[in-house]
């Protein structure tokens, strides 16, 4: 029998979660607490950033594989990666976590809480913030700034590295066999991932060959 965690709790008791979802990996345990938690919630997938189109779709059909897995509702937003080069042009050599980081989030933020709006949720998150490679702050700055346009709505600032999740995202990764995306997803993170491995002697990256648990 499954545990049941009523821990978890959204804000103005609300029940109903959209969840903004970048990947499978990071989505895994968001998904499973807010399923054991009784919390109504649907996937959404609005990712125009991942590069190149191989490696969207591998992210989105893995993805929307688990939601099915578990009864889920899977939204697929367009992947309108021209608006998206178009947004981050200038900052082509911006650092990860940099200014480019925040342009992004930011339009994948505004564009869900636009969807949020529409369709009745009063409660939106993401699952950006589960990796440790990422700036909670930066995240969550940019999801309360897109909830702040809209009245009603609010972003849901939930850690959900804590209480074990961060090694739950891995176990839960492995036993799923997730694909394993080896960089943050836009053209530039490949770009400086391959070129930090070169520089350690290793290959450059290929794309849809690494799987959780299969080494």
């Amino acid at each position: 029998m499954q545990n049941i965690n009523k821990s978890l709790k959204l804000p103005g008791g609300h029940q109903n979660l959209l969840v903004h979802s970048c990947c499978a990996p990071c989505a895994g345990d968001v998904m499973n607490e807010l399923t054991k938690s009784g919390i109504s919630y649907t996937i959404l997938f609005y990712n125009p950033n991942i590069h190149p189109t191989k490696e969207y779709e591998i992210r989105k059909n893995e993805n929307k594989r688990y939601a099915d897995k578990l009864g889920v509702e899977f939204v697929d937003l367009d992947y309108d990666k021209n608006n998206w080069f178009n947004l981050t042009t200038g900052y082509e050599m911006e650092e990860e976590r940099g200014y480019r980081c925040t342009l992004c989030f930011d339009m994948r933020f505004e564009r869900s809480a636009k969807y949020a709006s529409e369709n009745g949720f009063k409660v939106f998150t993401s699952t950006l913030g589960t990796s440790r490679w990422k700036n909670l702050q930066q995240i969550n700055g940019c999801g309360l700034r897109a909830a702040s346009k809209y009245d009603g709505l609010s972003y849901w600032t939930h850690n959900w590295r804590k209480g074990g999740g961060a090694n739950r995202m891995i176990e839960i990764s492995k036993a799923e066999k997730f694909y394993q995306q080896e960089y943050c997803g836009c053209v530039y993170s490949l770009r400086d991932t391959n070129k930090r491995r070169v520089e350690l002697g290793k290959k450059p990256i290929k794309i849809g060959k690494t799987f959780y648990g299969s080494n």
